[in-house]
């Protein structure tokens, strides 16, 4: 006699462990089947109840309509959330941003297909000179920060509607104030809220994703802090790696594969020459082109083309 199976979303993922939401509402906990199966927070698993209808076996993991990957120790990659539609990568004042890191985010998230926003936390703390002079360059690459406070409860109904009925999730650096900012959308949620350890430097207060339900029908992610992150290398668009700026203005260079390095007539550089595209996020370019030349075979990269 076959035993019935059904489809559930994955709300929380720990270890071998997952919490997993039926079509109904109810949350149960979860096993994956065997060990070769990849289950992330956001993922939607066909699974079946166990014999003593404790918890859900998880059979398998349906397609991704979108996944956030990123890049392991191993040289391999894994996926970090699933289906996502909006990521919103977070930063503060304190502790000092690494923007670096920002950077990788939202150029993950652009060449997966996912809009990406730049939230900034802890606006009432005030923004330096050399923080604004960074979201400037946000702006010209065509990222307009939402300022908020969890705090000080400010710019929260913004950042509500930037979710809005979409499945969002937040990623950013330790500290940031990531859950504080998920307990102000979600008050109902029991999310553990850690402090600063150190007036400079954030602690690790999340230690895995967990997805929670929105009052306006979307649903937000809480995941945990980092202190860096490296994409998806072989994923990322071989002509930009993702940055916005340097998509838009590609076109402008004299070879169609110019990697806007050292190339003749390179329509980016002459932009960051200019001031038309940050200098800052272009070394963070070449960084990640660095980076992704030294990890990428080079048959998977493009041949030379005029």
């Amino acid at each position: 006699m076959s035993v019935a199976t059904f489809d559930a979303q994955v709300i929380g993922a720990f270890g071998r462990q997952v919490r997993l939401r039926l079509a109904d509402g109810r949350e149960l906990p979860g096993r994956p089947l065997g060990r070769a199966l990849s289950i992330v927070c956001g993922d939607t698993v066909r699974c079946r109840l166990d014999a003593r209808h404790t918890e859900l076996h998880v059979l398998a993991v349906l397609p991704r309509r979108t996944a956030l990957y990123r890049s392991n120790t191993r040289g391999g990659i894994e996926p970090v959330l699933a289906n996502i539609e909006r990521l919103l990568v977070v930063i503060a004042p304190l502790p000092a941003p690494d923007l670096f890191v920002a950077d990788r985010y939202l150029a993950a998230a652009e060449s997966a297909g996912i809009q990406a926003l730049l939230v900034l936390n802890k606006a009432d703390l005030g923004i330096d000179a050399q923080l604004a002079a960074e979201l400037d360059g946000y702006v010209l690459a065509g990222y307009r920060p939402i300022s908020v406070s969890a705090a000080a409860a400010l710019g929260l109904e913004t950042l509500q509607e930037a979710c809005g009925a979409h499945l969002a999730a937040l990623v950013g650096q330790s500290g940031v104030g990531k859950s504080s900012l998920a307990a102000r959308l979600i008050p109902q949620a029991d999310i553990a809220i850690g402090a600063l350890a150190r007036a400079s430097e954030g602690r690790h207060t999340t230690t895995a994703s967990r997805l929670y339900a929105l009052a306006g029908g979307g649903q937000l992610a809480d995941s945990p802090g980092v202190r860096d992150f490296a994409p998806a290398l072989t994923h990322l668009d071989p002509r930009s790696l993702g940055f916005t700026e340097v998509a838009r203005l590609a076109s402008g260079c004299r070879f169609l594969d110019c990697q806007h390095l050292r190339e003749p007539d390179c329509a980016v550089r002459a932009a960051v020459a200019c001031g038309a595209m940050h200098a800052r996020r272009y070394e963070s370019y070449r960084r990640l082109h660095r980076l992704r030349h030294t990890l990428v075979p080079p048959q998977a990269r493009s041949p030379r083309r005029r």
